[in-house]
This record gives C-alpha cells, structure tokens and sequence, in this order.
C-alpha cells in the first residue's frame, strides 16, 4: 500500500527542503572562494532556492486558509481537507467531503478533474 500524507504537510515538507537545499548549494560556494564568480554564483542558486520556499510557504498558507477545516472521526482531532479526498493531518485517516465517496476505497486520483470513476 502507498503511504498518503495530507497535501499540506506534504507541500510544507517541500518547502522545508527548499531551504535545507539553499543553505546546502550556498555551502558549497564556500569550496570557490579563489573563483569569486563561481562562489557568488553558488551563493545566487542558494538565495534563490529560499525565495522560492518563501513563495511555497505563501501559497500553501493562502490554500489553508480555504481549506475545510473538519473534525476526524477516527482521532477526534480538527484537520483541513483539500480537494474531495485528503488524509487527517494527525492519524492519516482517509477523508472525504464527497457522499459519493463514501465507503470507497481512498485514492488520490478522485481529487483530479478528470477521472475514469467519475462515470460510476
């Protein structure tokens, strides 16, 4: 089986790596130091790996705020949905706002706009 993670930590985790990636690209400037060109361009990839993780954090923050904020009824705990299917940010329960949903078994393809099932 595939492990599913709920689309805002996953998007939240690819900006967290953004960063670490930055700061790894503009650590390895540091080994250029007698190419200045070299070094400052390192440096540039490192910022702009950063500026980036910047934006994603700002998007995923203006998704969460539309997002629909339900309780889990497997925890008990609130956790936002996105799209028509998500997982519970806390026990990783399949979630769905859609009655036609219910009961099926979770996949992430549901939340696509075009779909094989949706002709069921």
């Amino acid at each position: 089986m595939k492990p599913y993670k709920n689309k805002i930590n996953r998007i939240r985790s690819f900006a967290l790596a953004l960063i670490f990636i930055g700061f790894v690209v503009m650590y390895f400037g540091i080994f250029f130091k007698k190419h200045p060109i070299v070094m400052t361009l390192f440096m540039l990839l490192g910022l702009l790996c950063i500026i980036a993780s910047t934006g994603v954090y700002f998007w995923i923050g203006m998704l969460s705020t539309k997002a629909v904020q339900v309780v889990c009824p497997n925890c008990g705990k609130p956790t936002k949905v996105l799209g028509r299917v998500d997982m519970c940010m806390h026990c990783r329960e399949p979630l769905t706002l859609d009655p036609n949903l219910e009961g099926e078994e979770f996949d992430e393809s549901y939340n696509r706009r075009t779909t094989a099932r949706e002709g069921k």
